[in-house]
């Protein structure tokens, strides 16, 4: 299996590909240097096979290589880095309480 992940800024979305297919995505609005990540999508049949939290790792991998800062609109994302708390400082210091990360880790 070869695992991909890229981003596609003409559908604001960062995508996983295995061998070619799209297996899923994190939707995405930037505003700026602020990326709000609004919906994580498996896509049928490739549930279970750890897609989506390689994808999520390696979107928030992204947006801190370009200096960006996340807001977590997603469940799935926002779930993601409670439980990853090395991504909590690119979430806005003054966002966390909004997103429930502000509890120290």
């Amino acid at each position: 299996m070869s695992r991909r992940v890229t981003n596609n800024p003409e559908l604001q979305r960062f995508e996983m590909r295995d061998d070619g297919q799209l297996t899923a995505f994190v939707q995405y609005r930037l505003r700026g240097t602020v990326v709000d990540l609004l919906h994580t999508e498996t896509l049928p049949g490739n549930e279970g096979s750890g897609y989506g939290s390689e994808l999520v790792r390696a979107t928030l991998e992204d947006a801190r290589s370009r200096g960006w800062q996340v807001l977590p609109s997603c469940p799935f994302v926002r779930s993601y880095i409670a439980e990853h708390p090395q991504f909590r400082d690119l979430v806005p210091r003054e966002e966390l309480a909004r997103f429930g990360l502000d509890a120290a880790s």
